[in-house]
């Protein structure tokens, strides 16, 4: 049930995502949409399959597991469920927040997470582009973290559905407008600044790791507010990875963090 809530309300924002992109896109296009989203596609069924087959019952049945078995920080106190479910949203929010700066900075995970990056374009699609290989190491990261939080399960399950719908959100071609921006940049990461994260600029690139909310790089010092070749002007993607031959197609993603 839970995998069919999670998909159900996945693809519901994609499409609203799509049509909003449709309808007012920000920036044209470099490479065909139906090339890349083809591999998009492909990226996402092929990391599902071999994330279910690492984890059969998925965070949320490890997040059972460990609340039945009392491990984890949260299993030691008598907390309302609510206040449970709020701590380990932020505290997992901030996790994934240093599993991406950490995919950034050591080289061997760079070489993983650069198939992300090397996205000539930057559309909702985008938020899906994952190696398989980096999925299945993310995954371990977060059943590490539940377990050891003792997070309970519908936690989990929010956590997921946010999580999805944030990288789907601030990875659409689209833009808000400017008054809405500026107010919504304060809480939320927008496509504003998730497009400077996706910059060819490495300065760029190693700014705004957050997924949903803000704070974490004004407090990390990580936060990049305006990108110097102005909005309109960012050059998204990695220099080294131009050709459409080595970035688009989907066996090409596959064998790309193993390029030299």
């Amino acid at each position: 049930m839970e995998a069919w809530i999670r998909l159900g309300i996945f693809v519901a924002i994609l499409a609203l995502m799509l049509r909003w992109e449709a309808a007012n896109p920000k920036r044209q296009q470099r490479v065909s949409r139906w090339r890349r989203w083809r591999s998009h596609l492909g990226l996402i069924i092929s990391s599902s399959v071999l994330m279910r087959l690492v984890a059969p019952l998925g965070l949320t049945g490890i997040a059972l597991w460990s609340t039945e078995h009392t491990w984890g920080l949260f299993n030691q106190f008598e907390l309302p469920l609510w206040l449970a479910v709020i701590l380990s949203m932020v505290v997992l929010d901030l996790v994934l927040y240093w599993q991406h700066r950490m995919f950034h900075q050591v080289p061997w995970l760079w070489r993983l997470h650069r198939v992300h990056h090397a996205d000539p374009d930057f559309d909702v699609t985008t938020g899906v582009r994952f190696h398989p290989i980096e999925m299945v190491l993310s995954l371990g990261i977060k059943a590490l973290a539940i377990i050891l939080l003792g997070v309970p399960a519908v936690a989990v399950l929010f956590f997921e559905i946010v999580l999805n719908a944030c990288s789907l959100f601030n990875h659409g071609n689209v833009q808000l407008p400017a008054k809405l921006e500026t107010v919504v940049r304060r809480v939320l990461i927008t496509q504003e600044l998730h497009r400077i994260h996706h910059s060819s600029v490495k300065a760029e690139t190693n700014s705004n790791y957050g997924f949903s909310v803000v704070w974490w790089d004004w407090l990390f010092s990580s936060y990049t507010d305006r990108a110097a070749a102005g909005s309109d002007h960012v050059d998204i993607g990695l220099s080294e990875f131009r050709e459409e031959k080595r970035n688009t197609p989907f066996w090409s993603l596959l064998i790309l963090p193993f390029k030299r």
